[in-house]
This record gives C-alpha cells, sequence and structure tokens, in this order.
C-alpha cells in the first residue's frame, strides 16, 4: 500500500517537471525565432535562460609585409629587347608577338642581371673596348654584390652565399682603395655614378674583452710609474749638475 503510494508521488512529480521543461523550450524556442536576447524566466522556476545572438568568426585583416629596398633591377623596362638582340635591326621591325618573346618581360633572371652589368660597366669604362681597368672590375662586383643582397633578403639563411656577398665587397673595398690612391679623379667619378659610399676603414680594432681591459690599465699603471721615475732621476740629475757647477765655481775663485 505504502509502495503504491510512494509510485504514484513519483510519478506526478515526473510529469509536472517534464510539462514545464517543455513549455520552457517551446517558450525559449519562440523568442529565438523572433530574435529577441531577453532572459526567458518563468515564475515558479529558478535560474533564468538567455539566447545570445550566434557569433560570426570575421576573417582576420592580412598584415602587410614592410616593403623592402628598391630591387636594382626595377629601372629595367619590360619592352626593353635583350642584350644579343638589341643591336639587330631585323628585331626593331619584326611583330609584337615576337617582339615580346625578345623583350625582357620574358627574360630570365640573369640575363637581367647581365643586361644590368653591361649598363654599369658603360658607365666607368675608360672607352669601349676597356674590360679589365680598376674601375670595370668595381662596377661588376658592385652588380654581383647588389643581386646577392636581394637573394639574401629573402633567403637570410643562405650561408653560401652570404660568404661570396662578404668577400665581394672586400675585395671591392680593396680596389677602391687603390684606385683613390693612384688616381683620385677616377674614384670619385666610380663613386658618384655607381651610388657607392666609401668608408674609411678604422686605424685600429681589436675586440674589447675583459682580460685586455684588464691588461690595458695595469699597462697605463706601469707607464705612469715609469714616467714619475724617470722625472726624479732626472730631477736629481739637474740637482747634482748644479751642485757641481756650483763647487767649480768656488774652486776657481779659491784659485785665483
Amino acid at each position: 500500500m505504502f509502495t503504491n503510494i510512494g509510485l504514484r508521488a513519483v510519478l506526478k512529480s515526473s510529469a509536472a517537471v517534464l510539462r514545464d521543461s517543455s513549455t520552457l523550450c517551446s517558450a525559449v524556442l519562440a523568442k529565438a525565432k523572433t530574435g529577441s536576447s531577453n532572459s526567458l524566466s518563468r515564475p515558479g522556476v529558478a535560474g533564468s535562460f538567455v539566447v545570445l545572438p550566434p557569433v560570426r568568426q570575421y576573417a582576420r585583416v592580412a598584415k602587410k609585409k614592410p616593403a623592402g629596398p628598391v630591387s636594382q633591377l626595377s629601372d629595367l623596362p619590360p619592352t626593353m629587347l635583350k642584350m644579343e638582340y638589341a643591336a639587330l635591326p631585323l628585331a626593331q621591325t619584326t611583330d609584337d608577338l615576337v617582339k615580346r618573346l625578345l623583350s625582357l618581360e620574358l627574360a630570365s633572371h640573369s640575363d637581367k642581371v647581365q643586361l644590368k652589368r653591361e649598363q654599369l660597366i658603360a658607365k666607368v669604362q675608360r672607352d669601349e673596348n676597356d674590360r679589365s681597368s680598376v674601375e670595370v672590375k668595381v662596377a661588376i662586383m658592385t652588380a654581383t654584390i647588389r643581386n646577392l643582397q636581394e637573394h639574401l633578403q629573402k633567403h637570410h639563411k643562405d650561408k653560401a652565399n652570404k660568404r661570396r656577398m662578404l668577400m665581394a665587397i672586400d675585395q671591392r673595398k680593396k680596389l677602391l682603395k687603390r684606385l683613390r690612391l693612384v688616381r683620385y679623379d677616377a674614384f670619385e667619378k666610380v663613386c658618384e655614378q655607381l651610388g657607392i659610399t666609401y668608408t674609411f676603414p678604422p686605424e685600429y680594432y681589436r675586440r674589447a674583452t675583459h682580460r685586455w681591459l684588464a691588461k690595458k690599465e695595469f699597462c697605463i699603471k706601469v707607464f705612469k710609474a715609469v714616467q714619475k721615475q724617470k722625472a726624479e732621476q732626472r730631477l736629481m740629475k739637474q740637482s747634482l749638475g748644479h751642485k757641481a757647477t756650483e763647487g767649480d765655481k768656488t774652486k776657481a775663485a779659491e784659485a785665483r
């Protein structure tokens, strides 16, 4: 008997809970359809439900990469013919399709670098047949160095080309130093035409380590101590010399 009464009470309470939950869900769905975001609460039921608007995942703005230095090949027009076809009169009178095939628009990077090298050589060479002077060597190295610099900006881990670039810079510095001592007017012309800024090397360079600084300080102290000792010796010799001259004078006076 008591078990039947308890079973009926449990069934009634579960049915009431299911009825409340179904009515609450229907109210939430109705509010969601109308687009309202107000809190829904039912008297007699603890808590409240909030229908939030759907969150949209917008795409992030792409970050702009910092613009690097201007390439040395940027001043070459794409309609310009290649170096081996520029002197041919037939290439100037042909149709547009053939001109495009022979132009720099479809040329390789090495062809463009070669054309730029020839332009730099033409700026500094002594005559038309000059291919071995110091000025021409500097122009060739300048084109190579700038090409390697542009390559290393994209591939900064390329250690082999970085080493080649540093070796070319050192060799060009030696040639410019020699040209500055022999022909200063040609040195100024080369630096002006190629856009090179010549910086003088330091007279003395040494890595300042803690040991070297301590040794330098100790050497300065020793040098000052030696100079002080020499000054005292000089004063002593001068005083002895004065005494000797005074004694000679007294002896000469007594002899008279």
